[in-house]
């Protein structure tokens, strides 16, 4: 019997787990894949919006806010890469600038400090790189960028070194109240919790349906992306939308804190809740809407391209809070969903605490450190990594230098990777130019022997992933 059962290993669902640590109550994540940060968390614009679009008065912008001006200090204190950079919002058309006003006024409703109108002269003066069609911008200093991947995973080691426990490839199949707990069905069995929190992402109105008597329903919305080399990474030093229409704020183009350059999404409404699938169609727009924005556009140095859903909900807004009882919604979570995590864990969390009456922990261990990493190390913190173990000497990827000392680390740590996903949302190795042509077998070689199985049983990213068809411990067939 756990005190709470959270559905759901996003960024939402470590975000509230890491904030309910710091209460004495027993603490259980259910996750229906085989890691952190396999769904929505992992695929999207990697930014922490100013908070200047969400509609005044909505969950969307009081959390928007709220979560923004938390990142400084959590990013300290978790060891977050985050910048930051400061957003523009970009007008094509004289006719529009009225609606960067609207843009700034909801801004200043909503409490966004230094948000500015500025001429086309002024704006090329800290973003050079602005195409000729740009003839005025938004700007928002307290945007900023960070790593989806690295948030989520502090949230989440952060949360299992203050007791929390995570299950994973265990899929939420039914909900039963009972007498003072819930019955959860899990796709391995049985569990008992005195509270349920809901943060299943594009899952979430199912889950919410199971216990709910007032329904919900997400749409499932695809958005494609264009990952740049880090070739590209300088083109811009600000992340540059365009104006929002029905669909979102359209396509971004924005540095990434490691030094790539990311453009996207498109919106297209789904049915399908597994659709993360690109189409030719959806990558000519990003580049064609990309090219819009900036000048000499570096459409030929795109690595890789991926696609990812967000939870959108028919109202519009997050669903958030208790609706039955004991059960608590973090659900249509979409788009600022990763600028408002930390808000809404921390939100979520006092609910649910007071539902328990439960007490701060004395002993809560507040801080993180990373992985650390040879690539942005000092000279000094090189030699002393590898002269404590000398694995931080022997590169396995070379387009990321990330060393077999930061992959064995990456496996041993709270909630250690063990699959190839894994290891690269931990250390890069396999994010680079070659996109894991060079490095993967000599990661699945250290997994294996690390994690002490046969080759054969690691995968991708868990269950039906595998690598290797017809091999036998005594050579491959």
């Amino acid at each position: 019997m756990y005190d709470v059962l959270i559905i759901g290993a996003g960024v939402i669902g470590c975000a509230i787990a890491r904030e309910l640590s710091k209460y004495q109550c027993d603490i259980a994540v259910v996750e229906r894949e085989s890691d952190v940060c396999e769904g929505t968390s992992k695929a999207n614009s990697a930014i922490i919006h100013a908070g200047y679009d969400a509609i005044p008065g909505t969950l969307k912008a009081r959390f928007n806010a709220k979560g923004n001006a938390m990142m400084t200090e959590l990013s300290k204190r978790l060891d977050i890469p985050f910048k930051r950079d400061g957003s523009m919002v970009l007008c094509f058309d004289e006719k529009r600038i009225s609606e960067l006003e609207e843009l700034k006024r909801r801004g200043m409703e909503n409490g966004i400090e230094g948000l500015q109108i500025l001429s086309r002269q002024e704006a090329v003066q800290i973003e050079p790189s602005l195409s000729d069609e740009v003839v005025a911008v938004l700007y928002a200093p307290t945007a900023g960028i960070v790593c989806p991947f690295e948030m989520t995973i502090a949230f989440a080691e952060n949360s299992v070194m203050n007791g929390a426990k995570y299950y994973f490839n265990r899929e939420v199949t039914g909900i039963r109240r009972e007498s003072g707990y819930f019955d959860i069905s899990t796709s391995a069995g049985n569990m008992q919790a005195k509270i349920v929190v809901n943060a299943a992402g594009v899952y979430a109105d199912v889950i919410h349906n199971m216990v709910c008597e007032e329904k919900i329903h997400i749409t499932p919305r695809r958005g494609e992306y264009c990952l740049m080399d880090k070739n590209a990474g300088a083109l811009v030093s600000h992340t540059l939308f365009q104006l929002p229409g029905k669909f979102g704020k359209g396509i971004l183009v924005t540095p990434t804190v490691h030094g790539n350059l990311l453009v996207g999404p498109t919106a297209t409404d789904e049915d399908d809740r597994e659709g993360v699938y690109t189409t030719g169609e959806g990558l000519a727009k990003v580049l064609k809407e990309g090219a819009r924005s900036v000048s000499s556009f570096p459409n030929r140095q795109v690595i890789t391209s991926f696609a990812g859903l967000r939870a959108h909900e028919d109202s519009g807004d997050f669903v958030l809070g208790e609706k039955a009882d004991g059960f608590f919604d973090a659900a249509g979570i979409a788009s600022p969903g990763l600028s408002c995590a930390p808000a809404i864990g921390e939100y979520i969390a006092g609910l649910v605490a007071a539902k328990l009456n439960a007490v701060s922990r004395c002993d809560y261990v507040a801080e993180r450190k990373g992985i650390p990493h040879i690539n942005t190390a000092t000279k000094e913190e090189r030699e002393a990594l590898i002269a404590a173990d000398s694995s931080f000497a022997k590169v396995v990827c070379r387009c990321e230098l990330v060393t077999e000392g930061e992959i064995k680390a990456a496996i041993h740590r709270p909630l250690g990777a063990k699959t190839l996903d894994g290891i690269k949302r931990r250390t890069r190795a396999g994010m680079g130019r070659c996109q894991s042509g060079f490095c993967s077998p000599k990661v699945l070689e250290i997994l294996a022997k690390e994690l002490d199985k046969d080759i054969s049983e690691i995968t991708k990213c868990g269950e039906d992933s595998g690598f290797l068809i017809g091999y036998n411990k005594g050579g491959a067939r």
